[in-house]
């Protein structure tokens, strides 16, 4: 399988892929996204199974990338792993047809409790 991760700190990225590993998802392809827009087109043309995307992005944010995602008929598993949680920012990702939120700082107990059903 193919897992997207969509954040524009390069370390955040890092952090993400080695938790994955450590929550052992490390033999999916793994591809990164910098910003917003490149997630978007990435997406588009690399056709992921899951994308972990961040909020806060240059570009576009996180929440847009799903929404035009969705528009367009793009129906991939998309969720979060972000430092801010507010209700309303839950509520607008569940809207929006985000399958998960993760909070930072996170750990690969809870990228496997959240993303074993995911990827099997």
């Amino acid at each position: 399988m193919k897992i997207l991760i969509a954040d524009d700190s390069r370390v955040m990225r890092q952090i993400v892929v080695r938790t994955l590993r450590q929550a052992g998802f490390g033999d999916h392809d793994l591809v990164e996204a910098a910003d917003g827009q490149e997630a978007f087109d990435k997406t588009t043309a690399e056709r992921p199974d899951l994308v972990i995307s961040d909020w806060n992005m240059p570009g576009m944010t996180g929440i847009e990338v799903l929404r035009q995602l969705r528009a367009a008929g793009n129906n991939v598993k998309f969720g979060f792993v972000t430092s801010e949680c507010t209700p309303e920012m839950k509520t607008a990702a569940e809207a929006s047809g985000s399958a998960f939120f993760i909070v930072k700082p996170f750990t690969a107990e809870r990228f496997d409790e959240v993303f074993a059903p995911i990827l099997g």
